[in-house]
């Protein structure tokens, strides 16, 4: 069924989003050290032999990705991080941030950190799963939260964190014609992304691959 249902040019609708989604997402946070559970990242794109992330070392985090149920057809929301930021300064990120020790749980740090972000209040937020976890290359381990919002959003932007929150349509970003594979020079060698360009925004990087992981799973 869900393969189906993201098939290129097929009209979305916020009705069908919480349908789609049950049975494809986790129900729980993956754990850390599951070797069922492999986390995913930028490590599994590269074609030489790479070393991969110390899961054991790595910073637990955790981020929100908030599926928006316009009628017009859903959306993802999407902020564009703080040019003053010293680390990943005007990329675009999902909310989120480290959990902290009074968290106790990634769900509580992604609603936490996106209404520290973007004004988005918890309750505004119906929680329906995670992703995969993902280990970055600067030595995180995020756990996704899959959540859905209904509008009408009311958010205020944190400046020092947020320039800008802004909504890509769900159905681009879950087209896998829509997902190109690009590359940089990092660290002494040539590393691969997912990158997902729509219009003057370049979604690249982890955030693009969560992206991936969620199609990824919606398709089987």
């Amino acid at each position: 069924m869900a393969r189906g249902l993201l098939l290129p040019g097929r009209d979305w609708s916020a009705a069908d989003i919480p349908r789609i989604l049950a049975g494809h997402l986790r129900e729980a946070p993956p754990a850390p050290g599951d070797l069922i559970a492999r986390p995913r990242g930028d490590h599994d794109l590269q074609e030489g032999p790479v070393e991969i992330p110390d899961e054991a070392s790595a910073i637990e985090a955790a981020v929100l990705v908030p599926i928006v149920l316009r009628k017009e057809g859903p959306t993802m929301l999407l902020t564009q991080r703080s040019a003053a930021l010293r680390a990943h300064s005007a990329q675009i990120a999902f909310p989120g941030g480290r959990i902290d020790a009074v968290d106790g749980s990634p769900l509580v740090a992604a609603l936490r950190e996106a209404q520290e972000e973007i004004g988005l209040a918890p309750e505004r937020v119906r929680t329906v799963g995670y992703l995969d976890a993902y280990l970055t290359g600067t030595g995180y381990r995020v756990t996704p939260v899959v959540g859905l919002v209904e509008p009408p959003l009311d958010l205020t932007l944190n400046p020092h964190e947020v320039d800008e929150a802004f909504e890509t349509p769900l159905a681009f970003l879950l087209d896998p014609a829509n997902h190109q594979r690009h590359g940089r020079e990092w660290k002494g060698r040539y590393r691969s992304y997912y990158a997902m360009p729509h219009g003057d925004r370049y979604i690249w990087g982890a955030t693009a691959g969560m992206i991936r992981n969620l199609y990824e799973r919606l398709a089987g």
